[in-house]
C-alpha cells in the first residue's frame, strides 16, 4: 500500500512541471544561466541538481535542503523523501509553485514567501540563506530551468 502511494505520488511530482505549463502557469525564464551556474555554488552546500537516473548535474550530493532537478514549475514541499517543514508542505498545498516570481520571491525571502503562501503570519521554512540580489535569483532559476527534466533529456 505504501508503495503504491509513493509511486503515484513520484508520478505526479513528475508530471507537474507538464502539468502547470498546460494549464496556464508562465515557467518563462529571463535570467542568465550560466550566472547563475555560477551563482550555484552558494546553494552547493545545501541543495544538489541530481537527474532521475542518479546523475549529479550540479553541487555536491548534499542532503541538508532537497535535490533540486525539476524544481522549476513543481509545488513546493513535494520531493518525495525529502522532509520538509510542516509549513513549507502547506505552501505547497495552498498553491505555491514554482514559477520565476514565486521562485525569486522564495529565495529572496524564503520566511515571507512561505507567509504569503499559507496566511499563517507565523509560518517558517527551514532555508535560511537568502539570495540578495533579484537579478542572481532570476539567474538561478534559468540555470535551475536549462538544466531541469524538460531540457536535460530527463522525465
Amino acid at each position: 500500500m505504501k508503495t503504491l502511494a509513493l509511486t503515484s505520488l513520484l508520478s505526479m511530482a513528475l508530471a507537474l512541471p507538464a502539468l502547470a505549463e498546460s494549464h496556464g502557469l508562465d515557467l518563462t525564464a529571463t535570467g542568465d544561466a550560466a550566472a547563475g551556474e555560477k551563482a550555484f555554488r552558494k546553494c552547493q552546500s545545501c541543495h544538489v541538481v541530481m537527474d532521475d537516473a542518479g546523475e549529479v548535474l550540479a553541487g555536491k550530493k548534499a542532503k541538508t535542503g532537497p535535490n533540486l532537478y525539476g524544481v522549476v514549475g513543481r509545488a513546493a514541499g513535494q520531493v518525495a523523501d525529502f522532509r520538509y517543514g510542516k509549513d513549507m508542505i502547506a505552501a505547497g498545498e495552498a498553491g505555491l509553485v514554482f514559477d520565476e516570481a514565486h521562485f525569486v520571491a522564495y529565495v529572496m525571502d524564503p520566511k515571507a514567501a512561505v507567509q504569503e503562501a499559507t496566511g499563517d503570519g507565523s509560518a517558517r521554512s527551514k532555508m535560511s540563506f537568502r539570495v540578495r540580489k533579484e537579478d542572481e535569483a532570476r539567474d538561478l532559476y534559468t540555470f535551475l530551468k536549462e538544466i531541469g527534466p524538460d531540457t536535460a533529456g530527463g522525465s
